[in-house]
C-alpha cells in the first residue's frame, strides 16, 4: 500500500497536508517537517481503526509513505 502525501503552504503561512487515498486525514499545521509527521500519524491512527473494525483484511501490511 503506498499513500501520497500531499503539501501546500497556505497564504497565512500555515502547512496542509492530506493523504488522499484516506478521505478525512488532514492536518494544518506551522511547519512542513510537523504536516509530515503529523499526516503520517494521522494515517496511521486510521488505518489501524479500520482494522480494529474489520473493514481491512488483516493481512500483513507493508506501507510507503511518498511525498507528492
Amino acid at each position: 500500500m503506498t499513500f501520497t502525501g500531499e503539501y501546500e503552504q497556505e497564504e497565512d503561512g500555515r502547512w496542509l497536508a492530506a493523504i488522499p487515498e484516506l478521505p478525512g486525514v488532514m492536518v494544518y499545521v506551522a511547519t512542513r517537517e510537523e504536516a509530515l509527521a503529523q499526516v503520517q500519524a494521522l494515517a496511521l491512527r486510521v488505518m489501524a481503526e479500520r482494522l480494529d473494525h474489520g473493514e481491512m483484511l488483516a493481512a500483513p501490511l507493508q506501507i510507503l509513505f511518498a511525498a507528492a
